[in-house]
């Protein structure tokens, strides 16, 4: 997006303001004709958080079948660790996204990621399958725990016309970790067994929780001052000397009303209803792929596992560069919504392909497009939710958003599994993950005609 500099400047540094930065620290000036202003190392390192995370959440996905002859269980409680996993951290989200909103964001990442590396270290230890199923829970219940202070940081540090960009690397993350635990879990378990893949992803835990601590508190609405006064610079230069005028402090209100009240936010129910339906799809398919390959297409753990990381990671890299770069580039009403419905179809019509067509290679291909168009679709998704509520609201705000998409995430594994069981066959289990795709991009031509309203509401 072009800057527009602005037409009577009243500093000699004709694109800065002298801002309030960092929670501790002293005013300093901003590039208001920067983009990013404060450069892509926090949402860099975001991304690392949500990577880590995938990774050590599906290590189990690669290492699935040695883990089931272990323990000796079926595909429905198999299904169940995921979704038994996905419910507690549901539990704790909405208390998540209230602390995200009045305490250190910074620091509660830096806890969260260290919590992850020790239950991973007791995922390995586990002599039977009742305490590995409770340690699985503890980290589902960790893992997503991050994400409101996190993507509260990101709203914070990148105006609206970086947004898109800055959740597309966090998704970039998020997502990319899919594959790679599924990769390392198959690989590791080949070479070794399963419990040294859990051993093994304690140690890059450690290492990106000190990375965290290289970030600095910002001030909460910091990027939607930005917004304001590169608005505004066409009239005059609004300058704040730092004595927190425009300060944003958490809303006082009891956790249900908070929530109550985000959720008249119309396009909110519409991005949150299709996320979590969104979710449940692509949840099942990669908790059970290398699974799927192995007993369709009869490939070892190794090659199955190795398959379907790394074509996922590669149809995850081209959506998230499409997917943010289209985002950002408004270009009519509704537009962020827009992008997310046109890549949601054709991850919709990929999958659906790469489970009805037979063959190793056709099968990979839309395995490809599929991850593309989730992936293109989701940054877009969720910077939408960052421009619609209140920067006093995102923790609770991201809070819901995944509460209700770690729910609706939560069922597709055991959905799977169990129609697995019940019907004998994983290709027909796998086909019950379309219809909530296609339903859920019913919900978002919905939300499209009230984003923008929502969007200038939530500015004012």
């Amino acid at each position: 997006m072009t800057d527009v500099q602005p037409d009577h400047p009243t500093s000699p540094d004709l694109g800065s303001a002298t801002l309030q930065v960092h929670a501790r620290g002293e005013a300093r000036d901003v590039d208001l004709t920067r983009d990013p202003p404060f450069g892509w190392w926090p949402a860099i390192v975001i991304a690392l958080v949500a990577f880590i995370d995938r990774v050590e959440v599906n290590l189990i996905a690669g290492a699935l079948p040695q883990i089931q002859d272990h323990f000796g269980i079926s595909d429905t409680v198999a299904g169940a660790i995921p979704t038994a996993a996905s419910i507690a951290a549901a539990v704790l989200l909405l208390p998540a996204g209230r602390l995200a909103d009045r305490a250190p964001r910074v620091g509660a990442i830096f806890i969260v990621v260290l919590v992850w590396a020790l239950c991973s270290i007791l995922s390995g230890l586990a002599f039977s399958f009742a305490i590995f199923f409770l340690v699985r829970v503890m980290i589902g219940a960790a893992g997503q725990l991050y994400n409101p202070p996190a993507s509260s940081l990101i709203a914070d540090y990148y105006p609206s016309s970086s947004r898109g960009k800055a959740f597309g690397f966090e998704r970039a993350g998020y997502y990319m970790g899919l594959p790679a635990g599924v990769i390392v879990g198959g690989a590791v378990a080949e070479a070794f067994d399963w419990r040294a893949v859990f051993f093994i992803a304690a140690v890059p835990g450690v290492v990106v929780a000190l990375i965290v601590l290289t970030l600095k508190e910002p001030v909460r609405g910091l990027a939607d001052k930005i917004d304001r006064l590169r608005a505004a610079r066409g009239h005059r230069e609004v300058v704040d000397g730092g004595h927190g005028h425009d300060t944003i402090n958490a809303p006082s209100k009891a956790l249900v009303a908070e929530a109550k009240e985000l959720l008249r936010i119309r396009t909110l129910r519409g991005v949150i209803v299709s996320q979590a339906i969104l979710s449940l799809g692509v949840a099942g398919l990669f908790y059970w792929l290398p699974t799927f390959l192995e007993r369709t297409e009869d490939l070892g753990t190794d090659a199955a596992s190795g398959l379907a990381g790394g074509v996922g990671g590669t149809g995850i890299v081209i959506g998230i560069v499409l997917g943010s770069r289209a985002g950002d580039r408004p270009r009519g009403p509704g537009w962020r919504i827009a992008v997310s419905i046109g890549f949601l179809l054709v991850g919709a019509v990929g999958l659906s392909c790469s489970v009805l067509l037979p063959g190793v290679p056709l099968r990979m291909a839309m395995i490809a497009i599929a991850c593309a168009g989730f992936a293109g679709a989701i940054p877009n998704l969720t910077a939408s939710a960052a421009e619609i509520v209140p920067a006093a609201s995102r923790g609770m705000g991201f809070a819901l958003l995944q509460f209700l998409t770690t729910l609706g995430g939560a069922f597709g594994p055991l959905l799977v599994g169990g129609m697995s069981d019940l019907t004998g066959s994983i290709s027909v289990a796998m086909l019950c993950l379309i219809p909530p795709l296609f339903i859920s991009i019913v919900f978002l031509f919905a939300a499209r005609h009230t984003y923008d309203d929502d969007v200038t509401a939530a500015r004012a």
